[in-house]
């Protein structure tokens, strides 16, 4: 079993540092529920076999200790031999777990606390780019509500029980439609039924072109670049956005890319307007001007979204970033 285990190990260690130097694509959640049922068997094994084995060959070992110290007693010997007097370690010996059981076994209890925690109730994520920018910075490290939106089956993220659905300002950690093992965080701007459009740097939803208040220019830090800062309200919702006046507003062709419902959405050199199919969503990013987004690839799937974002629980280069956020 040590050896199989150092297998196990070994494999576990080699699809971590292939996944951390870019070698693959990593799918966490999926190596943490295959962590949590090899664990559990571990910890089955130990439980029902291997713990009352060594706790019965524990208890011979005392009994034959015992049996020696009878016979040494009824020949009138009271001074016993070492192996005698170190009985008590001896049989410690036989009762500790062995290293392959300690990591296994010895830590299902911490990993199906994790792996519980992460699928149905929050998970972290860190913010790796500035398209969510000003709301959220590059090195934020946010939580996710999961079951804001349903409880969904580990690993395939199937919903099996429904509770709110996205509303439009929500700010959403979903499954990137072109690619479902990478997560994006955008904003939803558009809810199933909506007729939505960007033309000219203005958003508008069923017609309605939405408040933009203006505020203080916003500095970037990463790029040390200046940027217009509005504060927009999205039909009740008010959040603030990034606008780069030198960038154009529209879409250009070769960055499109091919996605479904493409028919319910018109280009042109204005920006784009679609309505939006049942059981999707349009999301775009806060910083309007870098963000790919739904204006690029498409609706988001209600069965892509993972869980609502809501608080920014550490930034380690700016601890000032904790709190929650619109």
């Amino acid at each position: 079993m040590s050896l199989i285990t150092g297998v196990l190990y070994a494999a576990l260690l080699a699809y971590l540092g292939g996944w951390y130097i870019g070698k693959w694509q990593g799918n966490f959640a999926l190596a943490l529920f295959l962590m949590t049922v090899v664990t559990f068997v571990y910890w089955l094994a130990e439980r029902y076999k291997f713990a009352p084995a060594r706790r019965a060959a524990a208890d011979r070992l005392t009994q034959e200790m015992q049996a020696r110290r009878a016979q040494l007693a009824a020949k009138g010997i009271s001074q016993v031999d070492g192996d005698l007097a170190n009985m008590e370690a001896a049989r410690q010996n036989l009762l500790q777990q062995p290293w392959w059981l300690d990591w296994t076994a010895g830590l299902f209890p911490v990993i199906c606390a994790v792996f519980f925690m992460r699928s149905f109730l929050f998970e972290p994520f860190k913010i790796p780019s500035g398209s969510m920018i000003p709301t959220l910075l590059v090195g934020d490290l946010i939580l996710v509500n999961k079951f804001h939106y349903g409880i969904r089956l580990p690993v395939i993220n199937k919903l099996v029980v429904e509770n709110h659905k996205p509303e439009r300002g929500d700010v959403v950690v979903f499954r990137y439609p072109v690619d479902t093992r990478i997560d994006y965080i955008k904003r939803v701007v558009a809810v199933p039924g909506d007729e939505v459009s960007y033309l000219n740097k203005k958003l508008a939803i069923n017609g309605k072109v939405l408040e933009m208040q203006p505020l203080p220019e916003f500095y970037d830090e990463e790029s040390m670049a200046y940027s217009l800062q509005f504060e927009e309200n999205l039909l009740g919702r008010k959040h603030r956005i990034l606008v780069d006046k030198n960038r154009p507003g529209y879409i250009p062709e070769p960055a499109i890319e091919p996605f479904p419902f493409r028919d319910q959405c018109r280009y042109s050199g204005e920006g784009v307007v679609c309505k939006v199919p049942p059981g999707h969503f349009f999301a775009m990013g806060d910083n309007r001007d870098n963000s790919q987004d739904s204006r690029f690839w498409g609706f988001v799937p209600e069965e892509n979204i993972v869980g609502r974002a809501f608080m920014v629980w550490m930034n380690f280069g700016n601890i000032k970033r904790i709190g929650f956020f619109q």
